[in-house]
């Protein structure tokens, strides 16, 4: 593992709190408690709205990834500033993430964010739109997810199949066997299966780890495959 804690502060009589994204509950939690990594794959899970592409692109951002997406070697493609919660952030590096963090150019890694990723891939010397837009992802965990470091990712799954997504869970497995560290935010049920994974479930509650087995998307998926007429009355009449 890279970093094994990630936190953040603000002045107490700045009135700050107050204002987003410091009032989203998650982001409370952060600067209250800070969040401990304690696998090398976590996912953080939530509805949308919940917070979880604000904070997992602030802990890109801390670790010096380009928001807009990117590996190390390209920083800040797109020309707007840090955000409030991406400057503050800090982290408590693992004994083997001591020189990463303590050097700037030994710092490794990726953040692949599905809104940006064909301009973030096209940088990196891929041809994403030679190829379907999975293609072009799996082209990038094939190719740049490889080496020690830390990998972010929002919504992977965003462009993959049912098969994309089982060979992305290889991918992350023989990442983290190399020494990598991966933080994602998902709401895909396939990916958080992988077996060892921390699970981070972030809502109104904050921030709390569940097991896979009682997430409330698992829940709702099978629900919903073993009876779809059950939710769609609920939409459709």
């Amino acid at each position: 593992m890279i970093i094994e804690r990630a936190y953040a502060h603000i002045d107490a009589d700045s009135h700050e709190e107050e204002r987003w994204p410091w009032s989203v509950p998650c982001v409370r939690g952060l600067l209250a408690n800070g969040l401990r990594f304690t696998a090398p794959v976590t996912f953080l899970v939530g509805e949308n709205g919940s917070g979880k592409s604000t904070l997992v692109e602030a802990l890109a951002e801390g670790f010096g990834l380009d928001p807009y997406g990117g590996s190390h070697d390209w920083q800040y493609a797109s020309h707007r500033p840090k955000s409030a919660l991406g400057e503050r952030i800090r982290f408590d590096a693992a004994p083997r993430g001591r020189r990463m963090l303590g050097s700037w150019s030994a710092r490794k890694g990726f953040f692949l964010r599905a809104e940006t990723a064909l301009d973030a891939l096209h940088r990196e010397g891929f041809a994403p739109h030679s190829v379907s837009h999975g293609e072009g992802f799996l082209a990038a965990f094939r190719d740049k997810f490889l080496q020690p470091g830390l990998y972010v990712m929002d919504e992977p799954e965003a462009a993959l199949s049912f098969a994309s997504c089982l060979e992305l869970i290889g991918h992350l497995d023989e990442l983290v066997k190399n020494g990598g560290q991966v933080i994602c935010a998902t709401h895909s049920p396939l990916l958080t299966a992988l077996p060892g994974a921390d699970i981070v479930e972030v809502g109104e509650h904050g921030m709390r780890r569940v097991a896979w087995s009682e997430l409330a998307l698992v829940d709702h998926w099978r629900r919903y495959l073993a009876d779809p007429r059950s939710y769609l009355r609920h939409v459709l009449e």
